[in-house]
C-alpha cells in the first residue's frame, strides 16, 4: 500500500513523503490516526503544499522544544535497584520510570514512548536518547547500581557546601594536633 505521510512519522519518514507501507500498517493505524492518507493522483498533487505547512509546524515545534532539550541534555540520572552477583537486576529501569524521573527533576512531562530506550536489565552506565521532535534527540546518562552501593559516577560533579568543606578542614587540624600531642607523650 502506497501513502502520502501528512505528518512526520518516526522510522518512516516526513510529511510529504510517499512511502509504500504494509497494508495493515497503513489501514489500522497510519489512515485512522490522520498521519497519511492514501496515495492517489489527487492526494499526490497536495505534496508540496503538505510539505510547506509541515517544515512551518516542524520549526515553531523545534524553536519550542529548544529550551527543553538544553535542560534535558546530558542530565545523569541514577536508580538504586536490587541485583544478582552477576550484574543482572531482578526487574528492570522501564522507559516510564526514566520518564518520570525526568518530570521530577526538570518539570517536563514526557510519554514513555518519547524514551528511546529498551527496559534496563543490568548494572552500569546508560545512554538514553529522548525524542522531543523528529530533529531535537537529547540523550541523557542513566546509572543504575546496586541498593546500599555507592554509583560510581566518574562524571558527576562533587558538590560540598563551604561548611563541609570547612568542617573538612577542622578535623584534619585535629588529627595533625592529636598525633603532634602523642608524639609529645611518648617522648
Amino acid at each position: 500500500m502506497k501513502v502520502l505521510l501528512t505528518k512526520d512519522v518516526y522510522k518512516l519518514g516526513r510529511a510529504g513523503d510517499v512511502k509504500k507501507v504494509a497494508d495493515g500498517y497503513g489501514r489500522n493505524y497510519l489512515l485512522p490516526q490522520g498521519l497519511a492518507v492514501l496515495a492517489t493522483p489527487g492526494a499526490l498533487k497536495q505534496v508540496e503544499h503538505i510539505r510547506v505547512q509541515a517544515s512551518a509546524q516542524r520549526a515553531a515545534l523545534n524553536q519550542e522544544m529548544g529550551g527543553v532539550a538544553e535542560q534535558i541534555q546530558g542530565l545523569v540520572f541514577a536508580f538504586p535497584v536490587k541485583a544478582s552477583e552477576t550484574g543482572k537486576l531482578y526487574g528492570s529501569i522501564t522507559p516510564q520510570m526514566i520518564a518520570d524521573a525526568i518530570q521530577e527533576r526538570v518539570g517536563v512531562e514526557l510519554e514513555r514512548r518519547q524514551i528511546d530506550a529498551q527496559p534496563i536489565r543490568v548494572l552500569g552506565e546508560h545512554s538514553v536518547r529522548i525524542r522531543l521532535t523528529m530533529d531535537l534527540v537529547p540523550e541523557i546518562k542513566v546509572q543504575v547500581y546496586r541498593e546500599g552501593e555507592i554509583p560510581e559516577l566518574a562524571m558527576w560533579p562533587k558538590k560540598e557546601s563551604p561548611a563541609a568543606e570547612t568542617q573538612a578542614e577542622s578535623a584534619e587540624i585535629e588529627g595533625e594536633s592529636v598525633q603532634a600531642s602523642e608524639s609529645e607523650e611518648s617522648a
